[in-house]
Formats: C-alpha cells, sequence, structure tokens
C-alpha cells in the first residue's frame, strides 16, 4: 500500500521518530500494541481484541478503526515498525453521535479515541500531543470525521492540560465510577473510576476569555483548595497535596478547582496500609466530584487548564467561567 500520507518523521533532542498509521494485513503485526499497552496500564483483566480482530477493524482493511504507532529510529537510521521500537500508538473507532439518526448522515460520526499511550522513559518529549495531532491530520484528511470524543481521569494533570489547554476540547459530562473496579499501574480498585467524557470539534479555533490565575487565587476564588503535608509513603517520607478547603458556596464569573500535580504518582505513594494516607486520593476524587457535578449543574464550564508555581510549589488549576 503506498504510504504517502500515512506517516511523519517527528524529531526531538536530535532524536528522530516515525508516526506511522499501521497498514499491515498480518494480524501477528498487531500483537505489539497490546503488549506496549499491559506495560503502562498492567490490568491483566483488560484485554484489546484479539490480533484477527484488530487487523479486521483497520479502517484500511474491513473496519473502521484506526491505529498509528510512534517507533524510536534504530542506531542504524532505520525506522524498524517492531514490538522493540515502539514507543508509543493511538487506537481509536468510528462510532455515531445521535443513536437514533445512526450513520444515516455524515455529519452525525465520531470518532472514539480509546487508547493513547506513550512508553515509560518518553513521557516527558510532547509525544502525547504529536500522536493526537497526526490523529487529527489523518480523521479530517482521510475520515472526513470532524468530532473526536474520548475520556480521562479528571484528576491527571498531563491529560488534562493536553486535552483542555492544547487542544481546547470541551468537557460534555462528569461520568462516575464510569470503568468500575478497574486497576492495574495507573489506576487503584479502592478509587473510583470517575472521567471526564470531552469532545474535541477538529474545525474550532481555540477561543478563551481573557482571565488572570494569579488573581482569582490570590482573591479565594477556589471551591477545591489544596495544602503540602508530608507523609509516609510507599517507599519514603514524601510531600503530597491534599485537600484542605471545599466551598460549593462561592458564585464569581471565574472559579477554580485545584488538582493535585502528579495524581499517578500519589496513588503509587499513598498505597500503603495507613488509612489516613491511603484515603488521600479518595478524598481528592471525592471533593472534586462535588465540585465538578455542583458547578456544572450551575452552568459553569471549563475554559481552561493551567499550572502555575506558587509559594514554592507548582499546583495544577482548572479554570471554570458561568
Amino acid at each position: 500500500m503506498d504510504k504517502k500520507g500515512l506517516e511523519r518523521i517527528h524529531e526531538v533532542r536530535g532524536e528522530k521518530f516515525l508516526l506511522a498509521v499501521e497498514t499491515s494485513d498480518d494480524h501477528l503485526e498487531y500483537q505489539k500494541y497490546e503488549e506496549l499497552r499491559h506495560k503502562i496500564w498492567g490490568e491483566p483483566k483488560d484485554n484489546l481484541p484479539g490480533t484477527r480482530n484488530m487487523m479486521c477493524e483497520n479502517f484500511l482493511h474491513d473496519g473502521s478503526s484506526l491505529f498509528i504507532g510512534l517507533y524510536a529510529e534504530d542506531n542504524k537510521g532505520c525506522f524498524k515498525q517492531d514490538t522493540e521500537h515502539l514507543v508509543g500508538f493511538s487506537y481509536g473507532f468510528v462510532g455515531v453521535m445521535d443513536k437514533e439518526i445512526a450513520f444515516r448522515e455524515s455529519d452525525n460520526l465520531q470518532f472514539y479515541s480509546q487508547y493513547t499511550c506513550v512508553r515509560q522513559g518518553f513521557q516527558h518529549f510532547g509525544f502525547g500531543v504529536k500522536i493526537k495531532e497526526f490523529q487529527r491530520e489523518i480523521l479530517l484528511e482521510m475520515f472526513g470525521i470532524y468530532t473526536v470524543t474520548c475520556t480521562y481521569d479528571s484528576l491527571t494533570g498531563v491529560n488534562a492540560y493536553r486535552n483542555i489547554h492544547h487542544f481546547g476540547m470541551d468537557v460534555v459530562e462528569y461520568r462516575e465510577d464510569y470503568y468500575g473496579d478497574f486497576g492495574g499501574l495507573l489506576n487503584r480498585v479502592d478509587i473510583p473510576c470517575d472521567r471526564f467524557f470531552v469532545s474535541w470539534d477538529l474545525k474550532k479555533e481555540i477561543q478563551r476569555p481573557e482571565y488572570d490565575l494569579e488573581y482569582l487565587i490570590d482573591s479565594g476564588y477556589m471551591v477545591v483548595r489544596a495544602g503540602i503535608e508530608k507523609v509516609n509513603g510507599s517507599k519514603r517520607p514524601v510531600e503530597l497535596e491534599v485537600v484542605k478547603d471545599l466551598n460549593l458556596r462561592l458564585d464569581h464569573e471565574f472559579l477554580l478547582v485545584e488538582i493535585p500535580v502528579d495524581f499517578y504518582k500519589m496513588l503509587k505513594e499513598t498505597d500503603v496500609p495507613e488509612s489516613k494516607v491511603r484515603n488521600i486520593p479518595i478524598e481528592w476524587r471525592i471533593k472534586t466530584r462535588q465540585a465538578f457535578k455542583t458547578l456544572f449543574k450551575r452552568k459553569y464550564k471549563i475554559i481552561d487548564f493551567k499550572q502555575i508555581k506558587k509559594e514554592g510549589h507548582k499546583r495544577d488549576f482548572y479554570i471554570l467561567k458561568k
């Protein structure tokens, strides 16, 4: 198959990487995606379809799925599209928005982006953004689809920055305990898997109202406010954010909801027997759930997500506007 338009080379930190749409008709070529996904999520009960089904799902064959792989250049300057050199990938499929219209109208089609992941050791190269940008190109040029939907954990700042700030996605819904007892390396079974369901209009230009984040913080316009506490973590004493205040009575044009800077780290460090420490991320989940669901009912909308250094610490904030 002619691969023109299906590949992009990206250079970062003096290294080259290949973004490539999967075109193979050999079902064994699809096993690399499942192997990498298990290394990242580590949930043995959760699986992608079998490799034969994944191949058939590919939009270049019989289905409506899109697989994009990110590969590191080898020491000979070649890009081997194999398990060893795969450092990230995305996977998703075509669905519909209005179930009554279903597939009768092309404008009713959407692309559900189920997985975007990057191997450990490559997670600070900005690859999450690059993969999504390439995904957008393919969807516009080859699928003719203009809406992408996905879910993400509202407490993960790295995903919030990419989805809300960089791409300007709209939070459509707050979904409570959406994946049930989903565990693995990026979740804990004792913490509800709440998720934001977001929509990405690929044709929309990002336009945000002006706001002054420092002013909003200094004025106390924080529905959820964090503080720093030193606790005995899973390996050593560590400083973590804890919920210091939940104020649902605030009513200003702009409001803030603070979240931990690194929720994945928090999950690991608080995975200890001591209930006070173990409950830190649970309290974050429950308090931010209350905040978001209350604010959404009051017609507030998330307009941005920002990180700021304040009082010697990095702090992450959702910015909402009525």
